[in-house]
């Protein structure tokens, strides 16, 4: 145990004195990582909701094999906040850009190998228990990704500007998703026994390419001056999870209950897929497509919503979606149980890709600026990762409380909505930052205490 000051960074080096090139580098290298890393994620759920219940949950009855499927999904959210306490834990202690490396290694290596998994008819019930183990290291991926991506592209931004740049995590995570799907279409068209024979492993397979381009983009990007800073002044904290939840406990619940608003994606991603699918008939294709244009809209939207953070704050924004969302999720169900193909790219255009989009592009900005440099990487990825674990297994609640009838659908609306509520007032209750210098992020009480370092 050392004595350190917990004085507020003030890094000369900081965003504002890095090239203009940088802020845009570390955009587009979180962009590319993201959307990489992402679309071995998405491709699990598309597959869960279609797939799996019939290649590796063969042995039960149809409605037990999709409940099995969709909590396999669910089980990579348990594995995340593990993955935020390890993965965040060095982040901090040593850096950015070297976790970063590791997270897409290990999620490029458990896609493919769930790829060249064999079924259950091949190797029995011990398919089902592989492909689980497989989906908790892509949860410990992923806890570490989106976190450090933001953590690395705020560090390197002017202050003016870090929502718009930082944004562009959460993009390539939507074109992740883009990708997954757009991959799946075709390969969803192939008939049946084609599709669960072979057809099904190709988006997995690919997931080799996905991982060496990742890995190339993203070696050439330096660690943040921020971080460097600190590093420098022997400031880094022994063990930054002991920091946060000694300093920082509250601002970990905010962003746990903020994060709730995640549901709403996998309510659209994944139980609404295989809702609409099985229950109404809707086309594989059709709703596949929804999904694409649904990202496709957001990928315009979400830098113009983080725009207009950096001018009137990140609360107004995140609020603001988080409610529309609540509203809009019941005409969002009404529109996709239509079976009307335009209601349900207009549905999807709508709450996913337009007022979805107004907290997603946020969140990477707003929480990461609740936290100073010191345990940023561990306070955004472990209060992300807690508060996805709701949206995690969002499909498998779904799919527990849904209803007989054409309105079944009103009891997932009203959780879902429920979580956009809760997600808003915690927002609420969170300090607006858009205006404070990155020195002083996270500041606390008194600028010359002197604790004892963790």
């Amino acid at each position: 145990m050392t004595l350190t000051s917990t004085a507020p960074l003030r890094a000369s080096s900081s965003a504002e004195a890095t090239p203009n090139k940088l802020p845009k580098r570390a955009a587009l290298v979180s962009f590319v990582g993201s959307m990489l890393e992402y679309y071995d994620f998405f491709i699990y759920g598309t597959a869960a909701a279609l797939i799996f219940p019939k290649v590796f949950f063969a042995n039960v009855d149809p409605s037990t094999a999709t409940l099995l499927a969709l909590l396999s999904f669910g089980i990579g959210y348990i594995a995340r906040p593990v993955g935020a306490v390890i993965l965040g834990h060095f982040g901090d202690r040593i850096g950015r850009k070297t976790v970063l490396l590791f997270t897409l290694v290990l999620m490029g290596g458990s896609t493919l190998a769930i790829g060249l998994l064999p079924d259950a008819k091949t190797i029995g019930n011990a398919a089902p228990v592989i492909l689980t183990l497989l989906r908790l290291l892509q949860g410990l991926s992923a806890a570490g990704e989106q976190s450090g991506a933001n953590s690395l592209t705020l560090e390197h931004s002017a202050n003016s500007n870090r929502a718009f740049f930082t944004s562009w995590t959460l993009s390539g995570t939507q074109a992740g998703a883009i990708l997954a799907t757009l991959v799946f279409i075709p390969v969803s068209s192939l008939p049946e026994d084609q599709l669960l024979s072979w057809g099904w492993r190709i988006p997995f397979l690919l997931s080799a390419l996905v991982l060496v381009v990742a890995y190339l983009v993203r070696r050439t990007m330096p660690e943040t001056p921020v971080f460097e800073d600190i590093k420098d002044k022997a400031e880094v904290a022994r063990f930054p999870v002991v920091t946060l939840l000694r300093d920082y406990w509250p601002d970990v619940l905010r962003v746990i209950a903020c994060a709730l608003i995640a549901t709403v994606s996998t309510m659209t991603a994944v139980f609404a897929l295989g809702y609409a699918t099985s229950k109404f008939g809707v086309a594989r294709p059709t709703m596949l497509w929804a999904g694409v244009l649904g990202n496709v809209t957001a990928l315009i939207t979400q830098p113009l919503w983080a725009l207009l953070a950096d001018r009137i704050g990140r609360k107004p924004v995140f609020i603001g979606g988080a409610l529309g969302c609540a509203a809009l999720v019941f005409p969002y169900f009404m529109l996709v149980t239509s079976g009307n193909t335009l209601a349900i790219f207009a549905a999807a255009m709508i709450l996913s890709g337009t007022i979805y989009a107004a907290p997603n592009a946020i969140w990477p900005s707003f929480y990461a600026e609740m936290f100073d440099a010191r345990v940023r990487y561990s306070g955004t990825a472990i209060g992300t990762q807690l508060g996805f674990l709701a949206a995690g297994f969002t499909p498998l609640v779904s799919a527990s409380v849904i209803g007989e009838g054409p309105n079944g659908w009103i009891p997932v609306a009203i959780f879902v909505a429920c979580c956009c509520v809760i997600s808003a007032a915690s927002a609420a209750t969170a300090r607006e930052t858009h205006n404070v210098d990155i020195a002083d992020l996270g500041k606390r009480l008194s600028q010359d205490r002197v604790t004892v370092a963790c």
